[in-house]
């Protein structure tokens, strides 16, 4: 039976922490409580593939949970972002998707200001207490992206060892190391390694 949706062409997903932002989210957020630094130790970690991602990511949130989702929010629309990205995403913001295992709860100022759709994990506050729903597969998303939303082509952006599925699922995958150095898992995964956002928004308008 044939299908009338409407095939479209080129899908752009990045991740958020490091690629978008310029500064990783949940150790600015940690600095509210005087533990940016093991944080930021934790996540880098985590980013480089020392650390499982779903089990190091229940644990920041557990550390962070008890800090006021208001606090967070006010300090997640201070974190600046790169604006060749976000001038990329303006532009293309039907066909670009943020993927990013932060929370939902905790990132939506940085979502406003992109304006695309988003794929995240999932948490909820109750009585005060934070509370995870869903952790984000990067891999899945990208398989709902390509089949549900009916893209033929993917290109995927992606710095850390959680988006080595990401990339490698896409048609072209792009390693990008704005903040730091992209993983090794990441790289590998990619067929492109990037660490200039105007670089890479250059490259993106050429696929």
């Amino acid at each position: 039976m044939e299908t009338n949706r409407t095939v479209k062409r080129t899908a752009f997903c990045f991740d958020m922490d490091g690629t978008i932002t310029k500064d990783e989210l949940l150790p600015c957020i940690a600095s509210e409580i005087g533990i940016a630094e093991e944080i930021g130790l934790l996540t880098k970690a985590t980013i480089n593939g020392y650390i499982d991602f779903e089990a190091s990511f229940r644990l920041r949130c557990l550390l962070l949970g008890q800090i006021n989702p208001e606090v967070v929010q006010a300090v997640v629309a201070n974190v600046p972002l790169d604006e060749h990205l976000l001038d990329f995403i303006k532009e293309r913001k039907e066909d670009c998707f943020i993927l990013t295992g932060n929370l939902d709860i905790w990132i939506s100022p940085i979502l406003k200001r992109c304006g695309c759709k988003a794929f995240s994990s999932h948490g909820e506050y109750n009585n005060g207490k934070l509370q995870l729903t869903s952790i984000l597969n990067k891999g899945r998303a990208v398989r709902h992206i390509r089949s549900e939303l009916c893209y033929e082509r993917l290109v995927a952006v992606g710095d850390g060892a959680n988006d080595a599925a990401m990339l490698e699922l896409a048609d072209v995958g792009i390693a990008f190391g704005g903040v730091h150095a992209p993983a090794q898992a990441a790289v590998h995964a990619s067929r492109y390694v990037v660490h200039d956002g105007d670089a890479l928004c250059s490259l993106l308008r050429t696929l």
